[in-house]
């Protein structure tokens, strides 16, 4: 298939630059796969499509203020760091701007009493740098005093401090992602509360969101793509939860495409997730390929041309996607990050 397939236009003022007020007050869009059938509701009404015996899997990824400034020691100009993925205890791929001023060996500081510092120790995948840090005390009371959570690059506006919680989902709790899990941003912990009162049973997985999310596809057809790798895992007990969900014939509903991810990583082919403390995944989900573990997806609108819309196409098909997206776009749905979600079942 080729990456223009997954194309739709979309004004730029439907992308969403503030999240509402409210995180439940957001527009959900219903698709069912069986009938074709579009609804238009309030995300609180998600519960009117979730039942006793089902599993909502939630990413409990938490976002890191991985966006960082500051000066090249040997000559004073400015640079511009984004963490991307954990190498070590210190050690960080990064990205930098502007890559051509920083070399193996160079210093970056950061702060007014210079309380941190990189070293550029080499090259690592697609442009980034690996920098180790030095800095007294611990890294991530540093990181959080230094640091500005990374907006993604559609919303053209720095981020303030409201952005550090309300770009977080109200169950974020392991640190290591550069964006958020946005599908989980419209659960409140009232509605979750609501949930569970229902008979539906919460799983927790972990899926530490890459800078990858949001690289384009270059390739002409999809399946010349190399997809991005990023870190996950899933304790015993929530594995448990899913299987005994499966089990039992009730159904996985995967909130994100982070969660889908993680579960159809973990899954052996009848759908059974095995647990692990961490591992890697590049899986890359498209059209033509099987679902095993996820039987309904609670997610956002996404970007054309992305790996995600490409993920969730896999789950309905293409066609029924890209109509219910120009649906959207008519119905002023508002789009990305803090934008509407979507109920595929």
């Amino acid at each position: 298939m080729r990456i223009d397939e997954f194309d739709y236009d979309l004004p730029e003022e439907r992308i969403a630059q503030k999240p509402l007020p409210e995180r439940d007050h957001s527009r959900l869009m219903i698709l069912n796969k069986n009938t074709g059938i579009i609804e238009h509701r309030n995300f609180a009404d998600i519960l009117d499509y979730i039942y006793e015996g089902d599993c909502l899997v939630l990413n409990n990824s938490r976002v890191i203020p991985a966006r960082l400034y500051g000066i090249k020691a040997s000559t004073g100009a400015r640079i511009e760091f984004l963490l991307t993925r954990r190498k070590s205890i210190d050690t960080w791929e990064t990205l930098v701007r502007p890559g051509k001023r920083l070399k193996k060996g160079d210093t970056v500081i950061f702060g007014e009493n210079d309380e941190l510092r990189a070293e550029i120790m080499g090259y690592g995948d697609e442009g980034t740098r690996v920098v180790k840090f030095s800095y007294d005390g611990i890294f991530e009371e540093v990181l959080d005093r230094l640091g500005h959570i990374p907006l993604p690059p559609y919303i053209r506006r720095e981020s303030d401090q409201s952005d550090k919680e309300r770009y977080q989902t109200v169950y974020s709790k392991e640190e290591g992602s550069v964006a958020a899990p946005t599908a989980g941003l419209h659960f409140t912990e009232p509605l979750l509360e609501r949930v569970k009162e229902k008979g539906v049973k919460l799983a927790y997985v972990t899926l530490h969101v890459g800078i990858g999310t949001f690289r384009p596809v270059k390739s002409k057809y999809i399946s010349e793509h190399h997809m991005h790798s990023e870190n996950y895992s899933i304790d015993d007990k929530n594995a448990k939860i899913i299987n005994d969900t499966k089990l039992h014939g009730g159904r996985i509903i995967a909130v994100g495409t982070t969660s889908a991810r993680t579960l159809e990583s973990a899954s052996d082919e009848k759908g059974m997730v095995k647990s692990t403390n961490m591992a890697t995944t590049n899986l890359f989900i498209y059209p033509g390929y099987k679902y095993k573990a996820v039987d309904a997806v609670i997610t956002n609108f996404h970007l054309p041309k992305s790996t995600l819309l490409m993920l969730v196409s896999a789950f309905y098909n293409r066609e029924a996607i890209l109509k219910a997206y120009n649906e959207a776009v008519a119905l002023n749905y508002r789009f990305f990050s803090y934008g509407d979600a979507m109920f595929i079942y």
